[in-house]
């Protein structure tokens, strides 16, 4: 939250300017008849006047299923408990924010402790029996070296305290760091307390990292637009989808195009549209990403799901057939989470030729229809030829995501059978010789990068593209690789190890 003790502008008004958003905002998924939905993890609704319930309607019908309204002094904790019982929609933080923590006593803090544990408050008029049903982290607290509002010391020494409530409520944290990386950092390190969020992220590279690492998520807020944000830029770029989280911060720091006026939660799909363009996907795409981050953070709507078989990626559909694989890679995903790009890939039995047509539909309506997923599809060679035969039939391309040991499962040179079916094979080559293979991928097979090489050169007499791929990471000489992919004449891509989808 930045200066709030500063002369109200038209941006930061919250009974002036009722900017609504434009028609078009929701994100709606082409051929599907619902929205896409996001989650504004950070704004502050009791800073908004008599038009709150109206800032609220907006942001739903723009798609946004749910709101976290933060707290930052005593009387805001209390504000903001009462708006979360007004809302089914809304959720509240409870915690001071530093440029007040030089106010918050032991008796403040210990009636912040007490709502954090789910206490009642009797003067509360509120939808929920419990204020735990509504109080879903702790914050927004942390660190600012910018205004200086309190003394460093108090400030410290309140962060301090912030972070034992989170370990003992098992509530995430709500960091603000402004000019303070190095404290920051290290009082976070010390407290041991690995689930929380740095807000409207304004660090640098080093501090997402180290911040990501002791499990914090990263969120970005409108100044990710603003045209001087070349830095914050590159980080968004970089930052794993399984770290991000978006948010508006309002009413403040209004996203372009709507710099200048007052920030409410429905301007946060601006916010996800830059997002969205800086990491090469689609809107749809974060909003799904983030969604699912903010409900697993914060414990919103967190339900059971089935394994999609079939799910969409920028504007191609992927085919999820298995989750078996010949290869137990150590930077694999699916060893590490059951999503990709928000989608949940973990199966409860491999899905029928009928089933995946059914969830296909229109192969026409995809730029291309990819069989990946969890495993190694060509461990179902003769669902993946008759699978794609159909699609071929039904005017949709075909792209085949391998490992490229579909000759040793089977036994046979299986290459010339693809012919008329994969428009485009990528194959994993992963490494630059058989023993940096079987270190990381730790094949079932022997002669296993040997066999990936030669599949390679068949694919390629039969199918029109083929590339090769291979994960950054310590051991693995990219330049060794390039080379055995110019000599077998296909491209090399090279992937971020974080970076799936």
């Amino acid at each position: 939250m930045p200066e709030k003790r500063s002369a109200v502008s038209s941006q930061q008004s919250t009974e002036g300017t009722k900017d609504t958003p434009e028609e078009g905002l929701c994100l709606v998924l082409s051929g599907d008849t619902s929205p896409v939905t996001l989650i504004d993890s950070h704004c502050h609704l009791d800073m908004f006047g008599e038009d709150r319930s109206a800032v609220v309607q907006r942001a739903k019908d723009a798609g946004i299923e749910s709101l976290l309204t933060i707290s930052s002094d005593f009387g805001s904790n209390l504000r903001n408990i009462e708006i979360s019982g007004q809302f089914d929609s809304v959720y509240a933080s409870v915690g001071i924010h530093p440029h007040d923590a030089k106010d918050c006593t032991e008796e403040v803090f210990a009636q912040i402790r007490t709502w954090a544990q789910g206490g009642l408050h009797s003067t509360l008029n509120t939808q929920h029996s419990t204020l735990s049903s509504m109080v879903v982290a702790i914050g927004e607290t942390g660190l600012d070296y910018h205004y200086d509002h309190s003394p460093r010391d108090v400030q410290r020494e309140l962060f301090r305290k912030h972070l034992s409530l989170a370990a003992e409520t098992h509530l995430p944290v709500i960091v603000h760091s402004r000019e303070a990386k190095d404290d920051t950092l290290k009082i976070l390190s010390e407290s041991g307390i690995g689930r929380g969020v740095l807000h409207c992220f304004s660090g640098d590279a080093d501090m997402a990292e180290r911040a990501m690492a002791m499990g914090f998520l990263i969120s970005i807020a409108g100044p990710v637009t603003f045209r001087k944000a070349g830095n914050l830029r590159e980080i968004v770029r970089t930052i794993p989808d399984d770290s991000l989280l978006v948010e508006t911060d309002a009413p403040y720091l209004a996203p372009e195009p709507l710099r200048g006026k007052r920030n409410e939660p429905a301007f946060l799909v601006h916010t996800v549209k830059k997002i969205a363009e800086l990491r090469g996907v689609s809107p749809e795409d974060i909003a799904r990403i983030t969604t699912l981050n903010a409900r697993r953070l914060f414990g919103i709507d967190v339900a059971e799901e089935e394994g999609k078989i079939a799910y969409k990626i920028r504007d191609s559909l992927y085919l999820n057939i298995t989750n078996r694989c010949t290869n137990r890679c150590s930077f694999c995903v699916k060893f590490q989470s059951d999503y990709v790009k928000g989608h949940h890939l973990r199966l409860a039995h491999e899905p029928t030729e009928e089933e995946l047509k059914s969830a296909i539909g229109n192969p026409s309506d995809f730029r291309e229809i990819v069989f990946c997923g969890y495993g190694e599809p060509l461990l179902r060679l003769d669902l993946v030829k008759s699978l794609g035969r159909w699609i071929k039939d039904h005017g949709g391309r075909v792209r085949i995501n391998t490992n490229g040991q579909g000759n040793l499962i089977h036994g046979r040179n299986i290459a010339p059978e693809l012919k008329d079916i994969a428009d485009a094979v990528s194959v994993s080559l992963d490494a630059q010789d058989k023993e940096t293979y079987d270190r990381i991928c730790i094949p079932s097979f022997s002669g296993a990068f040997s066999a990936v090489v030669s599949f390679i050169r068949e694919a390629r007499k039969v199918v029109p593209q083929v590339q090769a791929t291979v994960v950054e990471m310590e051991g693995v000489d990219i330049e060794r690789c390039r080379l055995i992919a110019d000599e077998l004449g296909v491209p090399l891509r090279v992937r971020k190890r974080d970076v799936v989808g």
